[in-house]
């Protein structure tokens, strides 16, 4: 089979497997089991947690130990096991484990898939910078496909969402061996401490105002993407109500925010653009305000007339997400020094989908709990997603104030169209 039609499979089925529950686990707690936002928001934080440690952890072993395509095959058949013991979950702390457990198997394999196409593409003397790209895009294909499943098969608030993604998750585990072979690189002679290999050294980058500032805001922003993540669909399925229950937004919510996806891809091809005519710093600036359209957008939308609104919300979030990414992997690329270049890239990432994402699912359930859900448990959703709105523009009024950083037309980023 040709490689990349390999890493194409591979890669739907990555992000399939997440798709799959990724938006729709919180309607499942919340309509399924009535368990409350800070309760299923502890649930949502062990993406969080798991991405803290265990890439750096995975990172050594396919450093060092075992080839990269075995431990992703292994981690994935044990990671749809665990999935397919959801189901059976009825207690929310117990279910809270469980899914610490799934994400502690899942959270690395997203590296490491990445690390098996390089490997394979680069051995088949392939241009990784211009083959992969359209490869992952497939991974985005999946997740939409995932959510469009789970919709049309009406079970955003079942638990066969679950049995869905644990045996697509087994499957691409048994697949995973059949894959090119990625053995580990090190030798005992080479000289790179445990502390190299955690990525530790990037740490240092805390020492400079700029890289300071910039975590900092990475963590913050971090916490805005959970936000819809965690409670999109949840909104969505508020509105089956007499009025609104014949609409298309909340007869199929998750196909609705599936419109995010699509975006992202689409946003994708403006970066090289936007880069080159404005600059990294506002370039990350549209996207804090992107967030602010995002939630602001939800709190005045509404399945019926509001729909455009929901619908405009989607595609803001293209912007929202990939511009904050994708350019602060590049201020990453471009601004250090290439033996920190990869734990930097790391610590990103920590900081993003690891410590803002623990810390955005936390806050957000207690503070929702506490303020924004009635004695007769009536969720004040416009309350919710202005208070996040707010909280973003915040985040964007404040940043271009701290954030030192002078945009040079004439340096060219590496950065080229999907």
């Amino acid at each position: 089979m040709n490689i990349k039609l390999r890493l194409i499979i591979m890669n739907f089925m990555q992000y399939f497997i997440w798709g799959a529950w990724l938006l729709t686990i919180g309607a499942y707690c919340s309509h399924n089991k009535n368990w409350s936002f800070e309760q299923f928001s502890a649930i949502f934080s062990t993406m969080g947690i798991s991405a803290v440690f265990m890439p750096a952890l995975t990172g050594i072993m396919v450093d060092r130990i075992i080839n990269a395509e075995k431990l992703y095959g292994i981690l994935h058949i044990c990671g749809g096991i665990v999935l397919c013991v959801v189901p059976f979950i009825n207690s929310p702390a117990a279910l809270f484990w469980v899914m610490l457990l799934n994400m502690l198997f899942y959270m690395p394999t997203i590296s490491l898939s990445i690390t098996i196409a390089y490997t394979a593409l680069k051995n088949s003397d392939l241009d990784v910078v211009k083959e992969f790209p359209p490869i992952r895009t497939w991974g985005t294909i999946g997740f939409i496909a995932a959510l469009w499943t789970v919709s049309i098969s009406h079970n955003e608030t079942s638990a066969n969402q679950f049995y869905i993604a644990g045996i697509v998750a087994v499957i691409l585990g048994f697949y995973a061996f059949k894959l090119p072979k990625c053995p580990p690189l090190w030798k005992k002679s080479d000289n790179r401490t445990l502390v190299d290999a955690l990525g530790l050294k990037a740490f240092t980058l805390f020492k400079t105002s700029k890289f300071a500032v910039f975590f900092i805001f990475a963590m913050l922003l971090g916490a805005a993407l959970q936000l819809t993540n965690a409670y999109g669909t949840t909104f969505l399925h508020d509105f089956d109500t007499p009025l609104y229950k014949d609409s298309i937004a909340v007869k199929y919510p998750a196909i609705i925010m599936s419109i995010s996806q699509v975006s992202e891809t689409l946003f994708i091809l403006a970066i090289p653009f936007f880069l080159k005519k404005f600059g990294i710093k506002y370039v990350m600036l549209f996207s804090m305000l992107a967030w602010v359209l995002r939630f602001g957008l939800f709190a005045f939308g509404n399945p019926a007339g509001g729909l455009w609104m929901i619908i405009l919300s989607c595609i803001v979030y293209g912007m929202a997400f990939d511009f904050f990414n994708i350019s602060g992997s590049l201020f990453i690329e471009t601004e250090t020094e290439p033996q920190i270049r990869g734990s930097a890239q790391g610590l990103f990432m920590m900081m993003v989908n690891g410590i803002g994402a623990f810390f955005g699912s936390l806050i957000s359930g207690f503070l929702i709990d506490r303020f924004f859900v009635s004695t007769e448990h009536v969720n004040n959703w416009h309350g919710i997603w202005l208070s996040f709105a707010a909280y973003a523009l915040v985040i964007a009024v404040v940043f271009p104030f701290v954030f030192r950083y002078k945009h040079n037309p004439a340096v060219k980023l590496a950065v080229e169209p999907l």
